[in-house]
C-alpha cells in the first residue's frame, strides 16, 4: 500500500515537473499582414518568453478565415533578429483570420493561436507607420517629368546640332527610369527621413519659410513654357497644394544641411567654400544613411 502511495506521489511530481518545463511562448505580430491580389505578402512575428526574445525555433503557421471557408494556408517562418520570424503568404482576400502557430525547439512542440485582421494596404510603403500612397508616388513621377521637360527646353536653347542630339538622347533615356517605382520610393523616403531627423533636432518649418521657398520654386517653373503647360494640365491648384506639403519637408531637410555647413566651417576654419560644402554634403549622405537605417520601413 505504501509503495503504491509513494509511486503515485512520484508520478504526480514527474507530471507536474513536466508541465512546468513546457515553454510559455508569446507570439506578437510585428509586421501587419496585408492582402494584395495574387501577391505573397510578408508576415512577421516576434516570439518571447518572460519578455525575452526566443531564438532557435522552427516556426510555422496555419492560417484560415474565421467567418467563411476559403481554405487554409500554411507558411514557414524563417528566423530573423531578436526573436523575429518572417515568411510570405498569398491570401485570397482580406478579413478575419485565425493563425495557429507550431513552435518547435529541441524536439519540443508548442502551439499558439492568435487572431489576425487582414486588410488592404493604404499605400505602397510605410515609414514609421506613415503611409506612402500611390498618389505620393504619382506626384514624384510628375515632379521628375517636370524636371526632364525643363532640362529638355534648356538643352534646346543652349545646344545645337550633334551636341543637342546627344543631350536629348540622354534625357530620353532618363525618362524611361520614371517607371521605376523603387527609384521614386527612394526619393520619397530620403526626404521624409531627413524631415523626421530635423524634427527630432527641434527644427520647425514656419509658414513664412515654406511660402518663400514655394514662391522661389514657382518663379523657376514660370521661366519654362514646358513646365507651365504640364502644371496647367495637372491642375494648378492641386499641384501647388501638394507641392506645399513637399516644401514643408524640403525646408526641414535644408535646416539639417545648414547645420552641417556650420559644423564643417567650425571644424575647418581655413577651408575654402567648395571644400566646406563638399564636406557638408558628405556628412549629409552619411547622416541620411544612418537615419534611414533607424526608421521602420515596410515596402508592400
Amino acid at each position: 500500500m505504501k509503495i503504491r502511495i509513494i509511486f503515485a506521489i512520484l508520478l504526480l511530481v514527474a507530471v507536474m515537473a513536466g508541465c512546468s518545463s513546457d515553454p510559455d511562448y508569446k507570439v506578437d505580430v510585428t509586421k501587419d499582414l496585408y492582402f494584395v491580389k495574387d501577391t505573397a505578402m510578408p508576415f512577421e512575428v516576434k516570439v518571447t518568453e518572460n519578455k525575452k526574445a526566443v531564438k532557435g525555433l522552427d516556426v510555422s503557421a496555419h492560417l484560415a478565415m474565421t467567418e467563411m471557408d476559403h481554405g487554409s494556408y500554411d507558411v514557414k517562418l524563417e528566423e530573423g533578429k531578436n526573436g523575429t520570424y518572417t515568411g510570405k503568404v498569398n491570401l485570397p482576400m482580406g478579413g478575419k483570420y485565425e493563425a495557429a502557430f507550431t513552435l518547435e525547439k529541441d524536439g519540443k512542440k508548442t502551439e499558439k493561436v492568435i487572431e489576425l485582421n487582414v486588410t488592404k494596404p493604404k499605400g505602397v510603403a510605410k515609414v514609421n507607420g506613415q503611409w506612402i500612397t500611390d498618389e505620393d508616388v504619382s506626384f514624384y513621377k510628375f515632379i521628375n517629368q517636370l524636371q526632364l521637360a525643363i532640362n529638355r527646353e534648356s538643352a534646346q536653347k543652349q545646344y545645337k546640332g550633334e551636341q543637342l542630339e546627344e543631350e536629348l538622347t540622354y534625357l530620353e533615356a532618363q525618362e524611361k527610369t520614371l517607371e521605376d517605382k523603387n527609384q521614386l520610393l527612394t526619393q520619397i523616403i530620403r526626404l521624409r527621413a531627413m524631415a523626421l531627423l530635423a524634427d527630432e533636432k527641434g527644427h520647425k518649418a514656419t509658414e513664412t519659410e515654406v511660402d518663400a521657398a514655394l514662391s522661389k520654386a514657382r518663379g523657376q517653373y514660370n521661366q519654362f513654357e514646358s513646365a507651365k503647360k504640364l502644371i496647367n494640365e495637372y491642375g494648378e491648384e492641386k499641384f501647388w497644394a501638394t507641392e506645399k506639403q513637399q516644401y514643408q519637408m524640403i525646408v526641414m531637410s535644408q535646416k539639417v544641411q545648414k547645420d552641417l555647413v556650420t559644423k564643417a566651417k567650425k571644424e575647418n576654419p581655413k577651408a575654402g567654400e567648395q571644400e566646406i560644402y563638399y564636406q557638408a554634403q558628405k556628412d549629409y549622405e552619411e547622416l541620411l544613411v544612418s537615419q534611414v537605417n533607424s526608421l521602420k520601413i515596410e515596402i508592400m
